[in-house]
């Protein structure tokens, strides 16, 4: 059972006298179901499961009048039970295929008799029609792959270690040689493997490429019958760009050209299909910034985007053959850089901050800007050896002055200041920005 970071989540909302529902989603297969079933085993003396996938014929409780009463009495005489006052924790799975249930929490939970855990597919709550939000009854997280902490975890590393590269970060010393040299050695295998949770066990159990890429392409291609199952009208469209974030992340500037997907095509046409992929939770979205004045949305360029897929290790399997080979090793050519790029923009998302870059006319562009410290810091990620060459951090404070908190360089290299201000930081320390 790999350990996740919702669990401490998980408890911290158990232990809240006031508490609404919860209401965990995100894309298909990150481990939501799995995590929530440990979490109520370990943590509740009865556990009701509604799979409304597994049991659909549990909606015909959500048909008819939606007060607690009557919702728990259909669903016992359907034979899920028992319910136990104060002791039993409720848990709607797959909750998107039944919109009524998402309407009955606000009446569950001011009954207050039991606890109610929600969980769904980003694209099944987003496109699903319901007819009242529980708007004041529900407090909703988000949860996504594997973050390298996680992988860390998997693979046995202890808390001590990740404590003192943690205190490394914090006073921007090196981490040890040795560690150091660990630490990128795993972050390699994280980016070629990513945090997919059937994939890490996978390679637990098996740990060959042959095993992790087999289970990375039938992934793909469930993400891919998802797309032709639920986006409607606009599935041609979104699978089109599904399938070119690869190729469009291999050009130097990464930015998602519509014309390469369909020549003559227009912003218009695609706007939809690019919301419904990012809405699906596949796939995240970097929005050009037009200048750093907080707050930094109002500087966002709608049409200028780039789009990453929501695991590194997804994409890996979408790239050159034996690129799993070359990450392991470090042997990544130049226009390889992406893998490194995707990888830092998942762990950005991953830590609830929101996607953007910076680019005047190819003259001055940092990878990633985000708020920090009522400021905005600003990231170039550097795949290869040249990490201390990077003139658009030089430009930034003359053209940015002290609307900027750190300028920082991501690559393999060891923590480091430089004499012009410019934070090094190894690749892996990604999560704690």
């Amino acid at each position: 059972m790999l350990k996740r970071k919702i669990t401490e989540k998980l408890i911290k909302w158990k232990k809240n006298n006031n508490k609404k529902a919860l209401l965990v989603k995100g894309a298909r297969q990150v481990g939501k179901s799995t995590s929530i079933k440990e979490f109520a085993k370990n943590h509740y003396k009865n556990v009701v499961v509604v799979d409304f996938v597994e049991q659909p014929e549990a909606t015909i409780a959500f048909k008819g009048k939606l007060d607690a009463d009557t919702v728990i009495r259909t669903l016992s005489v359907i034979g899920y039970g028992p319910f136990v006052e104060g002791e039993t924790l409720v848990f709607f799975d797959e909750i998107q295929m039944c919109p009524n249930a998402r309407t009955a929490i606000k009446y569950l939970v001011q009954d207050g008799r039991y606890d109610y855990i929600e969980s769904g597919s980003l694209l099944g709550i987003n496109y699903k029609e319901i007819r009242s939000f529980p708007v004041g009854f529900e407090r909703t997280i988000e949860m996504f792959p594997l973050d390298f902490e996680e992988f860390l975890w998997a693979r046995n590393i202890g808390e001590n270690i990740l404590e003192d590269i943690r205190r490394c970060y914090d006073n921007l010393i090196p981490v040890d040689k040795f560690e150091h040299n660990q630490m990128m050695k795993y972050f390699r295998e994280y980016m070629y493997m990513g945090g997919m949770p059937s994939v890490v066990n996978v390679s637990l159990e098996k740990p060959d490429f042959a095993a992790v890429i087999g289970e990375q392409h039938a992934l793909m291609e469930n993400y891919r019958n998802d797309i032709s199952l639920y986006a409607g009208g606009e599935k041609t469209l979104a699978m089109n760009m599904f399938d070119k974030i690869p190729s469009q992340l291999a050009k130097i500037s990464k930015r998602f050209i519509l014309d390469d997907t369909e020549e003559g095509t227009t912003f218009d046409k695609y706007k939809d299909a690019a919301q419904w992929i990012v809405d699906a939770g596949v796939t995240y979205q970097c929005f050009q910034l037009t200048g750093l004045d907080l707050p930094l949305p109002v500087h966002e360029k709608r049409d200028f985007y780039k789009l990453y897929l929501l695991d590194t290790g997804l994409l890996c399997s979408e790239i050159t053959e034996g690129i799993q080979r070359a990450i392991l090793f470090d042997n990544l050519a130049v226009n390889e850089g992406c893998i490194v790029e995707n990888a830092v923009a998942a762990a950005l998302r991953q830590s609830g901050k929101p996607l953007y870059y910076y680019d005047k006319k190819s003259r001055v562009e940092f990878d990633f800007c985000f708020m920090d410290n009522n400021k905005v810091s600003i990231i170039e990620v550097k795949s290869g050896k040249e990490y201390n060459t990077h003139a658009s951090l030089d430009k930034a404070v003359e053209m940015f002055g002290d609307k900027l908190n750190r300028r920082i360089v991501l690559s393999k290299n060891n923590v480091e200041v430089g004499s012009n201000g410019v934070i090094y930081l190894p690749l892996y320390m990604t999560m704690f920005l």
